[in-house]
């Protein structure tokens, strides 16, 4: 694994911080997506990025 790679372990720790749901792991997009709060969360250089701000709105 480098260092931009993302650890798929990670998933079992983090949850959406909008709905509290768990994440589905994007791997083509870099992504931690919630279906719950119809988000998208990025990950950059490995590391996710958790904010709401920073998050795109996923399509309806």
């Amino acid at each position: 694994m480098t260092a931009t790679e993302f650890d798929r372990r990670m998933l079992e720790a983090l949850i959406c911080p909008v709905s509290q749901a768990r994440l589905d792991y994007d791997i083509d997009r870099q992504e931690l997506i919630s279906e719950k709060a119809g988000l998208a969360f990025p990950i950059r250089d490995g590391i996710p990025v958790m904010l709401v701000d920073e998050a795109r709105r996923l399509a309806p």
